[in-house]
């Protein structure tokens, strides 16, 4: 898939669909689309919150935009069932022509278990039988899936016409566990807020070994890194990190911010001028990521963001 290739891609979060005054979130986010392709950008990542729907989003924005490649970062698998993703995320391939990825991920237990009331599931045991119903699905297989914490039973046929090449499956996996499951039976992981040296000592190898293992090809490791070509760096700062202080309770973001040998989430942030965050993204290239994905810019104004996203050509 092209988007494979693409060094640099911007990730629109939260932040931009709570903007105030803001009358339509679909219009607001096929703007931003428009700007970050102007900015000579070719992808666009949208999270999943309780607010919008990011497969159904990124589906819109790649059809307004043609420019652009759309993906997930990351749709929660509990408790969305692989039949229903499988159809949002095969929609979503046809809208764009091939240009959609699937991002998935275990979530957050101490979020989604008391939003949604339901038992949260066995969580590596979860993440393995989930990629196993949904990669068939995926794939164009109708096949039954039996397991303990899923069954999945299609009724009729799940093809999607236009939903090509297969949808790529990336998994924000951090843990080996979890990007053990994710090199044998994903196209790659999205890991956010694992630092460089993190990534080359831990994340990178660890994926990578279990693809080969697999006999799958190199995996895609998407590294979402919070970043900002700004004048005032402080500021920048203490904007993001009362964004990011969610992540700061997480056990999993903990272990992997403490590996980077830092304290708070905030510490991952890259702000300044051009050639200081551009050297801070190269770091992640350097250390085995095949792409980054810039978040937090939907935080700053217009001539922030521009000279942001402007910084992935010579990427």
């Amino acid at each position: 898939m092209e988007a494979a290739g693409t060094r640099v891609g911007v990730f629109l979060g939260g932040t931009f669909a709570q903007e105030p005054g803001m009358t339509n979130l679909v219009d607001r986010a096929v703007e931003l689309a428009h700007e970050v392709a102007d900015a000579g950008v070719r992808t666009v990542w949208f999270g999943q919150a309780a607010d919008y729907d990011a497969p159904q989003l990124a589906a819109l924005v790649g059809r307004a935009e043609p420019r652009v490649h759309v993906g997930t970062s990351v749709v929660p698998m509990y408790p969305r069932h692989p039949l229903l993703l499988a159809s949002a995320a095969k929609t979503a391939q046809a809208a764009t022509a091939g240009r959609f990825r699937l991002g998935v991920g275990l979530g957050a237990r101490s979020v989604l278990q008391p939003q949604f009331g339901l038992a949260y599931p066995s969580q590596i045991q979860h993440l393995r039988e989930y990629l196993t119903a949904l990669r068939p699905l995926l794939d164009g297989d109708d096949t039954a899936f039996e397991g303990e914490t899923l069954a999945s039973r299609p009724v009729g046929s799940t093809a999607v016409a236009g939903a090509s090449p297969t949808v790529p499956v990336l998994v924000a996996a951090m843990g080996p566990r979890a990007l053990a499951a994710a090199g044998e039976l994903a196209e790659g992981t999205i890991p956010f807020l694992a630092g460089p040296r993190t990534l080359a000592e831990q994340i990178v190898p660890t994926i990578t070994e279990a693809a080969a293992a697999a006999g799958r090809p190199a995996p895609q490791i998407v590294a979402g890194v919070p970043a900002v070509v700004t004048d005032d760096a402080a500021a920048a700062r203490d904007r993001v990190s009362a964004a990011l202080g969610f992540y700061d309770s997480i056990p999993s973001y903990r272990k992997v911010i403490a590996a980077e040998g830092l304290s708070n989430a905030a510490d991952l942030l890259i702000a300044g001028d051009e050639d200081i965050v551009a050297a801070g993204l190269r770091r992640y290239l350097d250390a085995g990521a095949t792409e980054v994905m810039i978040t937090h810019t939907d935080l700053f104004d217009t001539e922030d963001r521009t000279r942001t996203w402007a910084i992935a050509q010579p990427l």
